[in-house]
């Protein structure tokens, strides 16, 4: 027998109930089966009371250290009841039981989430003083330091409850510009019908027009683009009014929670100096060099007398499928790949790989995509959709980086301090990949790592060129709302199209439909957020360079930023882990090693 005959059958036409348990995810280890669950929710509903009969009494530091830890009892509780209904749901939407389940859990948290808003307002009307003696005076308040240090910082940006509440109630009507841009762009707007390199009818949509952009039939590509961005050209004075009306919202919080821009406003939650993100822009125009090399090769490599903006995905090797390999082959490659990361950390991966932790295949009605969930005192579980290709060893290698950083988390820390932040969320997932990226190619051949550095250049141009073009983008947009101007289309058009010419060079003929790009970017309706994908990135990239340069205390380091969850400042936890992320280095980095595999790229292709 094959090993191709020994992998399950899977697919959108497979029913759950045949993909064999192996390959399923241990829901389980949650609870036991539904009525352990059922009587979850009973227990939890029981607590509910007796945290919101706590109401107006933290004025004593044992008060405060009953409700905070009903307060924890509760969010462990909720995290498993929903987690438990919920990752069955994702594996099989068409189970009408688990949709109800989760409708269920949503409920709960919803209470939870009502219930909770009485902590933070009266624990700020004690004033810094009083709680800081609190803190002293009860010894077990220690594991609630950060949580509590961290609420009274923002202690000035907070309104009174009265106020708060009204803020909180205006978000509805605030909100229609973001909701408006998602029914215009998912419902109402219609995109023409194309033709293909042989004149055949094609479509082009938001949800095919990457899938597009990759197809070796140029005539394809442009016409894609064409009908893409030439749909939102005509939409563009009201994409620059939904526009201007989210930023003009998101200002109007920031003014009225006490920040003088969106801008601080958006930092302030992981206490993130605006300099950083000012840094972050100024360090990436220092190293638009590479980038431009790398248009100019790809333009080589593709032989056209110009390089348009549809050009820009077209990958210089289709090899990714000489990577095939069934899912336990994926998972010793992964083994190995990490193995620098020492032995604890393997045994741990290896535990994951191989007890329930991971839904490996696609079925009927299974979720799209993948994802990792952690949940605390249990073990983090993954959802794959598990194929033969490279990308998906890759997927497998990211999606476990999520779940031992939040395994390490949980068992290092206590509940209140095991969550990391977003900030910090893509840092371990990045660097599994870029370890799985060095170990691939020393065992690869020239065609494969013409595949895998061209992939490499691609990550590195989408997440921190790309990202960090967006971020700047949006610090002119809402500079311009906190100047009291509209966000006017044209303007925008020509702020997007001199943005292109700059980060990509003159290798790219820049056409004018490119000028519509930025009105079909849902992320700035989120303000200040892809900014995240760029550092996160370069945090990854220096983790990876020095364990793999062999670094003294390197891995140790790493471990630790694993374990310290979300106990500090994310900032704080990664700069004790080796990587300062106020200084320019780490995405120097990044930008340094874009360069070197981009040589390393040339010179396999004879450039």
């Amino acid at each position: 027998m094959t090993e191709m005959n020994k992998i399950p059958a899977h697919g959108s036409n497979v029913e759950r109930a045949q993909i064999p348990a192996s390959c399923k995810w241990h829901v389980q280890d949650i609870y036991a089966d539904e009525a352990a669950w059922q009587a979850a929710c009973a227990e939890y509903k029981a607590l509910l009371p007796k945290f919101t009969a706590l109401k107006g009494q933290l004025t004593t530091a044992a008060k405060l250290l009953e409700a905070l830890h009903v307060q924890d009892e509760l969010a462990r509780f909720l995290d498993k009841i929903y987690a438990y209904a919920r990752l069955q749901q994702d594996a099989d939407n068409t189970d009408q039981h688990m949709q109800a389940l989760s409708g269920e859990a949503e409920g709960l948290a919803a209470q939870f989430s009502n219930a909770l808003s009485f902590v933070e307002p009266e624990l700020l009307a004690l004033g810094k003083e009083k709680v800081e003696a609190m803190l002293d005076e009860e010894p077990q308040l220690a594991e609630y330091r950060f949580y509590i240090e961290n609420m009274l910082r923002l202690e000035a940006h907070v309104l009174s409850a009265d106020k708060e509440a009204i803020a909180a109630q205006s978000r509805l009507a605030t909100g229609t510009g973001a909701s408006a841009f998602r029914a215009l762009v998912s419902a109402d707007m219609q995109f023409p019908e194309i033709t293909d390199g042989e004149g055949k009818p094609a479509t082009v949509s938001e949800g095919n027009y990457l899938l597009n952009m990759t197809s070796p039939d140029r005539e394809l590509r442009k016409n894609s683009f064409r009908g893409l961005m030439g749909t939102y050209h005509k939409y563009r004075n009201t994409l620059a009014a939904t526009l201007t009306g989210s930023a003009r919202s998101a200002y109007f919080y920031a003014s009225i929670h006490n920040y003088k821009d969106t801008l601080e406003a958006a930092l302030a939650e992981d206490n993130i100096p605006t300099s950083l993100y000012d840094g972050l822009i100024a360090t990436v125009h220092d190293n638009f060099a590479p980038l431009h090399e790398y248009i100019q090769l790809k333009k080589d490599v593709l032989a056209v007398d110009e390089f348009h903006y549809y050009d820009m995905y077209m990958p210089l090797s289709q090899a990714g499928d000489s990577f095939a390999c069934s899912f336990p082959e994926a998972c010793a490659r992964v083994e190995e790949a990490l193995a620098p990361l020492g032995e604890e950390y393997v045994a741990t991966l290896h535990k994951g790989l191989t007890e329930g932790w991971i839904d490996v295949y696609e079925n009927k009605g299974k979720r799209s995509g993948a994802y990792s969930w952690g949940v605390y005192g249990v073990h983090p579980f993954v959802l794959l959709n598990y194929q033969q290709r490279y990308n998906s060893i890759s997927t497998l290698a990211h999606e476990m980086g999520h779940a031992l950083h939040s395994f390490f988390s949980s068992q290092a820390q206590t509940y209140i301090n095991s969550d990391y932040t977003i900030f910090c969320a893509e840092v371990a997932s990045t660097t599994n990949e870029n370890l799985l990226l060095e170990y691939t190619l020393q065992h690869a051949t020239d065609e494969q790592k013409i595949y895998l550095l061209n992939q490499y250049l691609e990550a590195v141009r989408t997440t921190v060129y790309r990202q960090v073009q967006f971020a700047e983008f949006e610090k002119y947009i809402h500079g311009e709302i906190t100047a009291g101007r509209s966000l006017q289309a044209e303007k925008l058009e020509n702020y997007w199209l001199q943005s292109n010419k700059d980060y990509y060079g003159s290798a790219l003929t820049v056409d004018k439909e490119l000028a519509s790009e930025w009105s079909r970017i849902p992320h700035f309706y989120t303000p200040f957020y892809v900014y995240k994908y760029a550092t996160g990135y370069s945090a990854a990239t220096a983790f990876a360079s020095a364990i793999l340069s062999g670094q003294p205390g390197a891995v140790e380091k790493y471990l630790g930023f694993l374990h310290a969850g979300g106990s500090d400042y994310s900032l704080n936890i990664l700069k004790n882990a080796g990587v300062d992320l106020n200084t320019p280095q780490p995405v120097t980095v990044t930008l340094q090693r874009f360069a070197e595999k981009l040589q390393e790229l040339k010179a396999l292709l004879g450039k």
